[in-house]
């Protein structure tokens, strides 16, 4: 479901009744009876029997989440802000207008440097419960076309050293979060992330600690196509529960 129209159980339920299995929405639902699944967080959750109606979140929250279990795992995260420099997208204005929602959203997007409001952050703890209450954020609308960053800034429970975190990641980006965390060293800027099928690639050298408790991380996803191969693998992970053997 990627219209962006059909955002609540009730509301998929048509998808049902017209022979849909199962309805995965390709957006953050609005309401709690939806269970949001994230690959790579929390797929593995997935009833085959209760959720026949899912959500795959926003790609900013798959952005955000692998990330932020990695580090909540290994270090403890007792709270964090996110910022999330994103790419324009089809709801924005082409030239200065009117938005009933938003005034600055009406602005022109290839114009502007435009705050938004976003619930990715806080959606983290709809799929990673630990989460739940210790993350929110906001957006910046920037005029490139695809690929976005997150910016995520967090208060550690355990001492760790920048190099400690990198080491951790990089490892999990080999091992048990590979296809789904990414690590670079490299000098990267945005465009270098287009066609990138990691929910979200860290980048070694553009953090930075205050102290052993106190960092920022900053990680690159193409919100278009790794988001698009992520919906692919939940629908092929959802398939296998369904129908096992096949």
């Amino acid at each position: 479901e990627s219209t962006g129209a059909y955002l609540t159980t009730k509301a998929c339920a048509g998808h049902l009744k017209a022979g849909a299995s199962k309805v995965i929405i390709s957006a953050p639902p609005k309401g709690e009876d939806v269970p949001v699944l994230v690959v790579g967080v929390n797929d593995h959750t997935y009833d085959p029997s209760s959720m026949h109606v899912v959500s795959n979140a926003s790609c900013t929250t798959n952005g955000l989440a692998p990330l932020v279990k990695l580090v909540h795992e290994k270090f403890g995260i007792k709270q964090g802000l996110m910022t999330t420099v994103h790419a324009t997208t089809a709801s924005q204005a082409t030239v200065d207008s009117s938005s009933k929602k938003d005034w600055r959203a009406g602005r022109a997007a290839a114009a502007n440097i435009i705050p938004a409001a976003t619930g990715a952050a806080k959606a983290v703890g709809m799929c990673y419960p630990p989460m739940k209450g210790k993350l929110t954020g906001v957006a910046v609308r920037v005029p490139v076309v695809n690929v976005s960053m997150v910016d995520l800034t967090c208060e550690l429970e355990s001492d760790a050293s920048y190099d400690d975190i990198k080491a951790e990641i990089k490892l999990a980006s080999e091992t048990y979060a590979k296809g789904i965390v990414g690590y670079t060293e490299d000098q990267v800027v945005s465009s270098d992330f287009i066609g990138e099928t990691c929910s979200t690639v860290f980048d070694a050298n553009a953090g930075v600690m205050l102290n052993t408790r106190f960092v920022k991380l900053i990680s690159w996803y193409d919100n278009e196509w790794g988001y698009s191969t992520r919906l692919v693998d939940l629908i092929g992970g959802m398939a296998a529960k369904d129908k096992p053997g096949h």
